[in-house]
């Protein structure tokens, strides 16, 4: 395992690299194509490097625990505001995730619907390409950039385009108060139509989803709200009187807190059976997932976001047949990642447009080969 502690030694690693490598960060997202090559680790490129809490920018290298960043984030009571998920439950992984994988993945939780996905937060980044050439885009500023935006570029590019060293993010001040609408017995029909309704309200909506069925077996609907105790108090009883649905209000921090834990990093789904990610326009969402057959649904995102796990080996994209958006395969066995497709195939002028950008960034094609195939 190649295992750079500077920048310079990951360049160096590139331009000497013989062969395909698989570049890792805590280990804990195998996801995509299974990856022949030597694992070229990130893990110790890390530490803070630069904090500043009046400018709300963080500077850190790409292989920092996302633990280690969210604490010394939380210490000076800030949060990054997409909510990463960790999908170590439910992939059955171990190590600790790093915030380069994070980026390199777009990991976003439940709160994108209202503060946006990974690559909204990331300001600024440094990677080296497949040449062993460093990059640098963005900075350790909020502004806008010239040229081409390697930052929004990087984020999701799943390692194929560079290596990241260094990121910076925008972070935002964790508001002191919570409540959640927790309603009861919806349909998957009702509840994406009340989700709806909830995100178009005022109300400042936070994290809108959906268990069809929840930790007790009932149909739960989950609606936070996030800010000053007078004001959630006052968004969530007037949120429930819009809706016209009942419905309890908890306020409890710890308890709001796990339950969206819960929802974020899909601690109800079932250890067995190939996990799918399906996006979708949300009133589309209960016809896709009746389609499915799954054996386990989440809704996220007002129902936009789809978690569904079908029976092992299924190919599920051909069980929904056409459909408005893209279906991606996050657990299966390495055979059933083998056969099919694992991202959602792109249309023959964005793939064009992908392969000329690898081309460009990469062009021994030795960073991480095939994993978007």
């Amino acid at each position: 395992m190649i295992e750079p502690a500077t920048e310079t030694e990951l360049a160096e690693a590139l331009r000497a690299a013989a062969g395909p490598l698989r570049i890792r960060g805590g280990g804990t997202r195998e996801i995509g194509k299974p990856v022949a090559g030597e694992v070229l680790s990130t893990r110790a490129l890390s530490g803070i490097e630069l904090y500043d809490p009046g400018a709300l920018t963080i500077v850190v290298g790409a292989g920092t625990p996302l633990e280690e960043m969210e604490a010394a984030l939380a210490a000076e009571n800030q949060r990054l505001a997409f909510e990463p998920l960790d999908y170590r439950g439910v992939l059955g992984s171990a190590g600790a995730p790093t915030i380069g994988g994070v980026v390199a993945t777009n990991a976003s939780g439940p709160r994108r619907i209202q503060a946006g996905a990974c690559r909204d937060s990331l300001i600024g980044v440094r990677f080296v390409d497949g040449s062993g050439a460093v990059v640098k885009n963005g900075g350790r500023v909020m502004k806008n950039v010239t040229g081409y935006d390697l930052v929004k570029l990087m984020c999701g590019s799943w390692g194929t385009l560079g290596v990241l060293s260094q990121v910076a993010f925008k972070v935002l001040p964790a508001p002191p108060d919570r409540a959640v609408l927790l309603i009861e017995g919806l349909s998957d029909e009702a509840a994406v139509a009340a989700m709806a309704q909830a995100l178009a309200s005022p109300y400042e909506v936070s994290g809108a989803a959906h268990l069809p069925r929840g930790v007790d077996g009932d149909p739960v609907t989950m609606l936070r709200l996030e800010g000053f105790e007078a004001s959630t108090r006052y968004r969530a009883g007037a949120l429930r009187a819009l809706l016209g649905l009942g419905g309890d209000i908890e306020r409890d921090l710890q308890k709001t807190a796990a339950g969206w834990r819960y929802i974020r990093d899909l601690e109800g789904a079932p250890a067995g059976g190939d996990l799918w990610r399906i996006s979708v326009k949300p009133s589309d969402g209960p016809g896709i997932a009746a389609r499915a057959g799954a054996d386990w649904l989440e809704y996220d995102w007002g129902g936009g976001l789809i978690w569904a796990v079908v029976e092992a080996g299924v190919d599920l994209r051909a069980r929904l047949g056409n459909f408005a958006g893209h279906a991606t395969l996050i657990r299966a066995a390495q055979a059933t990642r083998e056969r099919l497709a694992v991202f959602q195939p792109e249309p023959a002028p964005v793939a064009a447009i992908s392969a000329g950008l690898r081309a460009r960034f990469d062009p021994r094609g030795i960073l991480n080969p095939g994993i978007m195939g």
